[in-house]
Parts: C-alpha cells; structure tokens; sequence
C-alpha cells in the first residue's frame, strides 16, 4: 500500500488445517446497508504476490457508487503477512486451495465470486473440483488450464534474481525498467504502487516478500516436457460464469488457449487488456469496466 493511501480494510488471521497463521485483507463497503445482498469478492494473486497487489481493485469495488461489495484478499502462506511454511513442498495450489476453504469457512461465506491472477486462477481450478458450491463466478486473470513454458521460463529466471533496492523509487524504476516493453500501458505511479506491493524493508534494505523457497519448485522443473494441464477441472469450473482476462502481450497463457476455453460455452467472457503482458492491473481504466459489469450480475 502506497503512503498516500488511507488503510480502507481490516486485517484477518486464520489457521491453517497444519497449523501455520495465514493472514487476508478484509475491504468492507462503507455503508453495509448498501450491500444489497450481493456477493463477496475474493481475490487470489499470483505465485509470488500477495494481498497488497489487489488493493486498488478492492477500494474500487468496495466504494463502487452503483454496485459496492465486500472484497477479501489473501496472502498464500510464504507470502505478505502470512506464516513461511518449514516445508516448501507444501507451497503447491492444492494446499493453498485447502487454505481458502478454510478461510471462507471462518467467515462462514457460502458462495463469493473469486478473482484469480495467474496462480490464483490455478487454485480456482482446483477449488472448482473439491467445493464447487462456494463458486458462483469466477474472474482469471491471465491464466488458464495450459500454460506457455516460455513465460513460466521468464517467472523463474525474474524470480531467481531476487532483486534489492534501496527506496521504493527506486525499486518502481527496475520495475519499470524490467517489464515496461509489455507493459506501455502503466505509468509512473502504477510502477510505484507495484513496488509497494512487491517489496517489504527489512534491516533497511527492499526485499521481495515472500518465502525465498517458492522459486525451488520452478528451479525444479523439467522444461524439456510437457507443462500439465487443469482442462477437466477447467470443464468444472467453466459451469459457471466466468470473465477472462488476457494480457495482450502476455507469453504466459496464448491466445489460443483463451480462444479453445471460450468456444461453445454461453458463460465464458473473455476481454483482452490492451498494452498489458502477465498479468494484467485490472483496476486501469482499460480493463476495469468490463470487469465491474461482470461483476455487477452477482
């Protein structure tokens, strides 16, 4: 969270069925009365993200003047404010999935609408096989039931750096210096706002922030096979409706897989982020539309 943003949500800690103390972020609407029973919102980032990167899109949808609705999102463990696991096996989207039945089992939620960026939208397929009853739509975010090597490839290898900075200016430059060609679309205070998300000081110096065990399982895999695939539970979760969203210049899901999900399924919609790569803001005015009429039916 940026400086000049005043706090908008509450801090939830939740154990976890082995025991680790996870935490989430809790945006309530400012009047609940307005909530007008629609559905919760929980929003589930990418494989090194935490809750931080949703905080535009939650104060967005918790103060939209037509449709304002409670937003959650979650810091896997490793991750933000949540526990490091001492076994980094455990760091797979099946136990982080067991994670986020378990969370919404403390909020005793029975249905919510699930946003899911890159491996967020993974463990939305698993969550589609094991409690398909708390989905009632889904948003993924770049991501699919295939996914491209080469961006999984371009994940490890940023991810192995394992960057410092010394200022968040600082770090919003490398950022922008990184990953601005497929990203033109940002400016210079996305790359500020990401650089609050991304990185946490510790003894005076910006470190990325989560467990520095998670880049193992990528530095383990064997790019010279096939990547698996989720399509059965992709068959799952597509029952529901469901908006998908694909950085025009992403190389991490391919155009033709966001076409093959698509076809001949009436509840799938689909939205390309114009100038974004993996994975899109989805709170930039380019995107953010589309994504709060979807939203709006629920």
């Amino acid at each position: 969270m940026a400086p000049s943003d005043a706090p908008a949500f509450r801090d939830i800690f939740f154990t976890s069925e082995d025991g680790l103390r996870l935490h989430a972020r809790d945006y309530p609407v400012a009047t609940p009365s307005d909530i007008g029973g629609r559905l919760p919102v929980i929003c589930l980032p990418g494989l090194s993200r935490n809750a931080r990167d949703f905080h535009q899109l939650a104060v967005l949808l918790a103060n939209h003047p037509e449709n304002p609705r409670r937003v959650i999102a979650v810091d896997y463990r490793g991750r933000g404010l949540s526990q490091y696991d001492p076994n980094p096996a455990n760091y797979n989207v099946m136990v982080e999935c067991k994670d986020v039945i378990a969370l919404c089992d403390l909020l005793g939620l029975k249905q919510c609408l699930f946003i899911g960026t890159s491996r967020g939208g993974l463990i939305l397929h698993i969550l589609a096989a094991l409690r398909p009853d708390l989905i009632a739509a889904t948003v993924l975010n770049d991501i699919g039931p295939a996914i491209e090597a080469e961006g999984l490839m371009e994940i490890r290898d940023y991810l192995g750096r394992r960057s410092t900075f010394s200022s968040f200016e600082q770090a919003a430059e490398g950022l922008a210096a990184l990953h601005s060609r497929a990203f033109p679309a940002l400016a210079g205070t996305d790359w500020l706002d990401m650089a609050h998300a991304l990185y946490i000081e510790r003894d005076g110096t910006l470190v990325a922030d989560y467990d520095p065990a998670l880049n193992d399982q990528l530095q383990a895999i064997d790019f010279s096979k096939p990547l698996p695939s989720l399509w059965p539970q992709f068959e799952i979760l597509a029952e529901k409706p469901m908006l998908i969203i694909r950085g025009a210049h992403s190389k991490l899901f391919s155009a033709q897989t966001l076409q093959a999900m698509a076809q001949d399924r009436a509840k799938v919609t689909t939205r390309t982020a114009p100038r974004q790569g993996h994975a899109p803001l989805v709170h930039l005015e380019n995107i953010f539309p589309s994504l709060a009429v979807f939203l709006s039916e629920f």
